[in-house]
């Protein structure tokens, strides 16, 4: 937690709520800060967690990942899509295909717990990323899973 209020200057309630558990708090903030450092661009990062928050109804990290994503400068109809689970070609020329695709590989991975079908990764490949990317796109999912239901189950607002 004092990690967390010296980076933003305060303590979240979430993360105030997630020290029940030191052992997961702390998790996900590792967790959280290597999926920083991978190497999918900070907006495809992004793109996972919404997609996530989204399909996992935690609007607390709704909020939040929106004001990220505001902060890196993303398109407002990019952020709007994301926020209502829309396909990211239905946002304009502002979203791009490469991220609608990162979208639409994080649900697959979802839909199929990582039993992804080898027309869907080929799709991925196909789109410029790499299996690193897609494994990447893994410990997305996994990080903000913890989170997202945690989250939910504190009733994090």
């Amino acid at each position: 937690m004092e990690r967390t209020a010296a980076a933003s200057g305060r303590t979240p309630s979430a993360v105030a709520r997630l020290a029940e558990s030191p052992e997961l708090l702390n998790s996900f903030l590792e967790l959280s800060a290597s999926f920083e450092r991978t190497t999918l661009d900070p907006v495809a990062r992004e793109v996972v967690i919404m997609t996530v928050a989204v399909r996992n109804d935690c609007h607390i990290c709704v909020n939040m990942h929106t004001a990220k994503l505001r902060k890196l400068g993303a398109d407002a109809e990019l952020i709007a899509a994301l926020r209502e689970g829309r396909g990211l070609e239905e946002a304009g020329a502002g979203a791009g295909a490469g991220l609608e695709v990162v979208r639409r590989f994080t649900l697959e991975v979802l839909a199929t717990a990582g039993g992804v079908g080898d027309e869907e990764l080929k799709a991925f490949l196909a789109a410029g990323y790499t299996e690193r990317n897609a494994l990447e796109v893994v410990m997305g999912i996994g990080t903000y899973t913890m989170s997202t239901l945690a989250n939910r189950l504190t009733r994090a607002a």
